[in-house]
């Protein structure tokens, strides 16, 4: 059990039973757990009691709970619940604990097979490629994870990664938490991007960073970036190089060299831009290939003023030889050699001629701008448009220098022809370059679903039924039938097959196990007869010989209900006239014997 305040829980939210401790960090401890309710084990998370006492963070846990909540993926860890629970502190004090109720998966934690020593190049690609699947799904949904770290990634018994952890970390970003909870939480700097080490505001191309320092860990055993202190570490996110994970690792390709740093680009702009696009990379140099991407990334850094100058590009690696030797070889042989080892003087003074020029004229340029008029941004942010039409959605993102392309998605939620959101999302300061296309995703309204066709059915049955296929069971009447047994379902309302929207209530008729008698007194036998065993029941015969005509004289059982399958016995009249039936025999012998006696 955890320390302090929460030693004392053995029952969550009288339902979840908190075990052993299987894991621990700064901000939070993870217990096994068991769902008393369901009989499934989970892992359950309780952050610690400071944290809910910012109201700012109450909100947003809640709210990234339940986006973390809506993700349902392999290679994410599914939240279950969360919530807060009333504890009392030895002193006598009760504190809120917040807590998260997780999937339990049973493997490792990436932060233990690091610990092991650098894997294998193939085994590195395949467990990052499962990171960025999570990110795509993730991203997609308007979910950016802000603390990808092995300690946030686990490896079943199977091989299969899962990342866990969606949305505490904003939780605890976007309140007033200090730098050191926050870096607390986080774990280390080691897998900060600069724009999080600069405190600027993060998107999607943050997490892509963190999994680039996650991939060069599992290729060299080692992070990137390694300082006496967190501030130290993020410092070098910010202004430092990192080597080419070959310099540390010599199996790495030259191509997964380039990747890796392609990921590590400072500026978010030329980073990779996209999950699915730095995987593809990833398999490209998997296979030996140095992606396209790559190669244009390394012509950029080839061209930049600095390098024109001085030759040599101090923002390239300790060893960009190393990362770039893939180049064509028939620009290498044709490449200049270098005869000395330092630049020469001259050149020196015309850099530093042209560096004053380039002040200069910025000056100039600011000095003279037109009021009101500002530099243009290589980036813009994406404006919030959630709950707005398509036509105002639309005009605004193009109003943005953005590109509105148009999705639709069924929701429960949001009404027909509204916006359930925008990826990227927007309205939280996530900025992408200009012109980036941004999905808008529009509501169809809730989903359409068939009626499951439920005649015959028991009503519990029906009703599960209707539940799998995400309706609602409404009104249930009962109804007379002859052969269908009591509280099977006869029909339905809309009726199987009928296409409804998600959510529709159905109305349902059972049968009540009876049918409803007649009165047949009066009618022929044979049409009595054929009346009753329509309807099911037996005929019971009670033939009167003191009558003719073959009518219904009595039945043992009123006209009303009855229940299916009961036995009914008629009275008729079954006697006969000499002229029109034959006299019973018996009859003939009895007068016979009366004629001869008299």
């Amino acid at each position: 059990m955890p320390e302090g305040v929460t030693a004392g829980i053995t029952l969550l939210a009288n339902r979840y039973e908190i075990g052993d401790v299987i894991g621990r960090g700064g901000m939070a401890t993870v217990h096994l757990g068991n769902d008393t309710r369901l009989g499934r084990k989970v892992a359950v998370k309780l952050l610690k009691p400071s944290l809910a006492n910012d109201p700012a963070f109450r909100t947003r846990f809640r709210q990234e709970a339940q986006s973390a909540a809506r993700m349902a993926h392999p290679t994410i860890v599914r939240v279950y619940d969360a919530g807060e629970e009333t504890v009392r502190e030895p002193s006598g004090a009760e504190v809120q604990v917040p807590y998260i109720v997780m999937e339990h998966v049973e493997g490792r934690p990436l932060s233990d097979i690091i610990s092991d020593g650098p894997v294998a190049p193939a085994e590195a690609v395949r467990i990052t490629e499962g990171i960025l699947t999570a990110l795509e799904y993730s991203h997609r949904a308007g979910v950016v994870h802000r603390d990808i770290k092995p300690a946030n990634v686990m490896v079943t018994h199977t091989g299969q990664v899962k990342v866990m952890d969606f949305g505490i970390a904003r939780a605890i970003t976007d309140t007033s938490a200090t730098v050191a909870q926050t870096t607390s939480i986080l774990g280390t700097a080691s897998y900060f991007s600069p724009e999080q080490a600069r405190g600027e505001t993060v998107d999607a191309r943050t997490d892509l960073y963190s999994t680039g320092v996650v991939l060069f860990e599992l290729l060299t055993g080692r992070p990137p970036f390694i300082g006496d202190s967190p501030v130290a570490v993020a410092y070098q996110h910010v202004s430092e190089q990192p080597a080419a994970p070959s310099t540390i690792a010599s199996e790495v390709s030259p191509a997964l060299d380039a990747v890796t740093l392609h990921a590590l680009v400072k500026d978010k702009t030329r980073r990779f831009q996209s999950a699915a696009e730095f995987r593809t990379d990833l398999q490209q140099a998997a296979a030996g290939q140095v992606p396209s991407s790559t190669r244009k990334l390394q012509q950029q850094h080839a061209s930049d003023a600095s390098t024109m100058l001085f030759g040599v590009n101090p923002r390239t690696t300790s060893n960009p030889a190393v990362a770039f030797r893939e180049l064509d070889d028939d620009t290498a042989e044709h490449r200049p050699q270098r005869t000395q080892n330092r630049p020469p003087v001259a050149w020196i003074w015309v850099g530093i001629v042209l560096i004053v020029a380039i002040i200069a004229a910025t000056v100039f340029f600011v000095a003279n701008l037109q009021p009101g008029k500002a530099p243009v941004s290589s980036s813009v942010t994406v404006p919030n448009v959630v709950g707005a039409t398509w036509s105002s959605a639309s005009a605004t993102l193009k109003k943005s220098e953005l590109t509105p392309v148009r999705v639709t998605e069924a929701s429960d939620d949001v009404d027909r022809g509204l916006v359930i959101r925008t990826e990227p999302g927007g309205g939280s300061g996530n900025t992408v370059p200009r012109n980036y296309k941004v999905d808008v995703v529009i509501s169809t309204g809730p989903a359409k679903v068939t009626v499951p066709n439920l005649a015959n059915q028991t009503q519990d049955a029906a009703q599960q039924a209707l539940q799998t296929a995400g309706l609602e069971l409404g009104a249930v009447s009962s109804d007379y039938s002859a052969t269908v047994p009591e509280g099977t379902v006869l029909s339905s309302d809309p009726a199987g097959g009928a296409t409804a929207t998600k959510g529709t209530v159905v109305n349902l008729t059972v049968s009540n196990g009876k049918v409803q008698l007649p009165d047949v007194t009066n009618q022929q036998f044979t049409q009595a007869n054929q009346t009753l065993t329509n309807l099911g029941l037996t005929v019971g015969q009670n033939p009167s010989y003191s009558c003719t005509g073959g009518l219904v004289t009595q039945q043992d059982q009123p006209a009303g209900d009855i229940a299916q399958g009961s036995t009914v016995t008629l009275t008729y009249c079954a006697g006969s006239t000499q002229t029109d039936n034959p006299t019973p025999s018996g009859d003939s012998n009895h007068r016979d014997r009366k004629r001869n006696n008299g």
